[in-house]
């Protein structure tokens, strides 16, 4: 079974900028539900450097329907020249909750 839902996930440097974004997208209709994981260390190469920060990870609950518009909303509220945004389609799930997480992004 295939549905219309998606997860999407992004990092960001911070508690306070992630429950901004967790907000902002919920508020807006853009997402359903947005999880916020204790803060994590990324190993990733930047500009030829072997760089080690701290992050938030963003686990962000929407619809297909809905997904260009909040990648496009987070990138307009992330601090970074390339914010990891990453969709994954929702293959099944429990139909209620898909349901609610289509009807939240509905508007």
């Amino acid at each position: 079974m295939t549905t219309d839902c998606v997860v999407m996930y992004t990092t960001v440097p911070d508690t306070l900028l992630a429950k901004r974004i967790a907000h902002l997208l919920v508020e807006e209709h853009l997402a359903a539900c947005v999880n916020l994981s204790a803060a994590g260390l990324s190993i990733y190469l930047w500009e030829e450097n072997v760089e080690g920060t701290e992050e938030i990870t963003l686990t962000i609950k929407t619809s297909s329907r809905a997904s260009l518009r909040c990648q496009e909303r987070i990138v307009q509220l992330h601090p970074y020249d390339v914010p990891e945004i990453i969709i994954v389609p929702v293959i099944g799930g429990h139909v209620p909750y898909l349901d609610w997480v289509r009807a939240q992004t509905s508007v």
